[in-house]
């Protein structure tokens, strides 16, 4: 895996609309915030053509363009990448990018989310260059700054890693926001953080002591009295779970349109990291909590989890939607449980902020403990 160098001040960011980009309100502001502080923090900004533009169809302007810029800039004098936004059809900008040219290049770091699974999630499967799944560059316009964002930049400067462990080491955050306060008149909002985190996971009987240590029925837990909560809470607090692999994945609306095409090159990156055991990175934007099960059920029957050490599923948008009794919990353990690895849900990562921005290609290990995770990424 290749690790691109850290950027330092004096450097070139560059910023890019390979989906949709920043032509209207609240995304131009944001935009033109964030290109200052950059600047502020001493870095140099350049910003692709298609960051102006919105004569495409679900992207900022024609695949040919927006395949040819990201290509031109990640071949370019910037130390890094990042995305001005998501959008719908990045995918059809994939034949105009040459990732030929760019998995021989001096590597640089590329971050986005949601849309921008369909460069992150090949940049580092089909090249074998690692990418951040994190915020677009609106976010950085914020005020104040979240602590993600802080993460985001460590992982960018590379103060995120520790000198002597090499480790870049992330909590999950205590709140999360169920509406945000961004609009086209307040562009620069902070994050509305109202609701209380609460993951669930559910552990394999291979590596529980205790059955009770499975936390993955919502209905259960509600069912509890508050004695029995606590009890649980004294039994099992001190347990801790761990799993560890090589982390990949990105949007699951984006990866289910991959799987099989020519850009699907899992079984290789699967053979060669099958030492290491791969954790799968996942979240939704659109998916109804049918269409994640009929997602995950794709990836599996096509042999994408054949090397799963474990999995960490972020807050789907469409956040409790259930259908016919179906529930975001259930609709994932159908799918996984079978492969007997441990599953995290309701993680700090996707479309619903805040977002834990995460190094595809790393390797990183997975702690479990009570209501609370954490996760380790190091870069080897």
């Amino acid at each position: 895996m290749q690790f691109p160098k850290f950027i330092k001040k004096g450097q070139k960011v560059a910023f890019v609309a390979p989906s949709f980009g920043c032509t209207f309100e609240p995304y131009k502001s944001c935009l033109e915030e964030s290109l200052r502080k950059f600047e502020a923090m001493g870095y140099k900004t350049e910003c692709g053509q298609c960051c102006f533009l919105d004569d495409g169809v679900g992207i900022s302007s024609s695949p040919k363009k927006c395949g040819s810029e990201l290509t031109s800039m990640a071949l370019g004098q910037s130390q890094a990448l990042i995305s001005v936004g998501g959008g719908e059809l990045m995918c059809e900008i994939l034949d105009y990018v040459d990732f030929k040219a760019i998995s021989q290049a001096e590597p640089k770091w590329f971050m986005g989310y949601s849309d921008n699974t369909n460069f992150s999630f090949l940049l580092t499967s089909m090249c074998d260059i690692a990418s951040i799944y994190g915020p677009n560059a609106g976010a950085f316009a914020m005020r104040p700054w979240h602590k993600s964002l802080d993460y985001a930049l460590g992982l960018l400067d590379g103060n995120a890693f520790d000198e002597k462990t090499g480790k870049a080491v992330f909590d999950g955050f205590d709140k999360w926001e169920k509406e945000s306060l961004k609009s086209p008149e307040n562009p620069y909002a902070g994050l509305n953080l109202t609701q209380e985190s609460k993951i669930k996971y559910e552990i394999p009987e291979s590596m529980s002591k205790d059955s009770s240590a499975t936390f993955a029925k919502q209905e259960a837990e509600d069912k509890q009295t508050a004695e029995d909560k606590q009890a649980a809470k004294d039994k099992q607090g001190n347990e801790e779970y761990t799993f560890s692999g090589r982390l990949i994945g990105g949007c699951m609306d984006c990866l289910n349109n991959l799987v099989g095409t020519k850009y699907d090159h899992i079984k290789a990156f699967n053979e060669k990291y099958k030492e290491d055991g791969i954790i799968w990175l996942l979240e939704a934007c659109d998916l109804s909590v049918l269409d994640i099960r009929r997602t995950l059920w794709h990836m599996k029957e096509a042999g994408w989890f054949e090397e799963a050490k474990g999995f960490v599923i972020g807050r789907p948008y469409h956040f409790d939607e259930p259908i016919m009794g179906l529930d975001r919990y259930e609709t994932v353990m159908s799918q996984l449980r079978e492969l007997e690895v441990p599953v995290l849900m309701d993680a700090d990562v996707g479309h619903i902020s805040p977002q834990m921005p995460l190094v595809l290609g790393s390797m990183a290990q997975v702690k479990l403990k009570e209501d609370s995770y954490q996760i380790e990424m190091s870069l080897k």
